[in-house]
């Protein structure tokens, strides 16, 4: 049984791996491109990492922290603010979500594999849903001040979700992942290029915190290229942030 379940699991692991055209939202910079999850992969060699699962019903938040980096703001509340996130951003549930906290090398590789840029950049977001599986809101796909997404997809390959296949019994559906620079948080908030706008000077654990929030709305749907969209957003970070 034991080994009938791990098969199992691994064929679901499989099929989502295949289905999952994975969106990647850069903070402040969002150019969205089709691309194989890879932020969950491996350490690279000399990266190693340390790994944790923090559970917050209904929320599993799988935690990596690599090698080297600064833990500015605890576990606990990392996985406080991503929980508050998903629920406000109306995450199905149960789930699981992916947080890596890492260094500017690696973000500088995901960006140019991802984005087509050089250089580092402070957040990135694999969500591996498609957006309409979450609720609509100001900007967004069916939100006031954007046409409304048909509600019926014109293919499978346009619009793959992970509930395109069963689970096995007793899994979570993988909301996606959140990879930050957590050198590119410490060095834009001591240099006066933090905050909403790129202009605020204050600690690197606000600017942590806020990196967190912004890529976990990205994961649920959320997106900023839109005026009615970004204000929505950021009222609403603001008000995670508070909470």
């Amino acid at each position: 049984v034991v080994v009938a379940r791990r098969a199992a699991a691994a064929r679901a692991a499989a099929a989502r791996r295949a289905v999952a055209s994975v969106v990647v939202a850069a903070h402040r910079r969002v150019a969205p491109v089709a691309a194989p999850a890879v932020a969950r992969r491996a350490a690279a060699p000399g990266q190693v990492a340390d790994g944790r699962s923090l559970y917050l019903r209904p929320w599993r938040i799988d935690l990596t922290v690599r090698d080297g980096v600064p833990r500015l703001v605890p576990a606990a509340a990392l996985a406080r603010i991503i929980s508050r996130a998903l629920a406000t951003g109306g995450a199905p549930r149960p789930a699981s979500i992916g947080l890596i906290l890492s260094n500017d090398r690696e973000l500088a590789e995901l960006n140019a594999a991802h984005m087509g840029k050089a250089g580092p950049t402070d957040v990135l977001s694999f969500p591996l849903l498609d957006p309409t599986a979450y609720p609509a809101h100001p900007g967004g796909p069916g939100g006031r001040g954007r046409a409304p997404t048909p509600a019926v997809p014109t293919s499978a390959a346009a619009t793959p979700t992970v509930t395109a296949f069963a689970l096995p019994p007793g899994a979570r559906p993988h909301l996606g992942d959140i990879v930050v620079s957590v050198e590119r948080a410490i060095a834009q908030a001591t240099e006066g290029r933090g905050g909403w706008r790129g202009d605020r000077r204050w600690s690197p654990m606000d600017e942590l915190r806020l990196l967190v929030v912004h890529g976990t709305l990205h994961v649920c749907g959320w997106d900023h290229a839109e005026p009615i969209e970004e204000s929505a957003m950021r009222s609403l970070e603001a008000t995670l942030l508070d909470g």
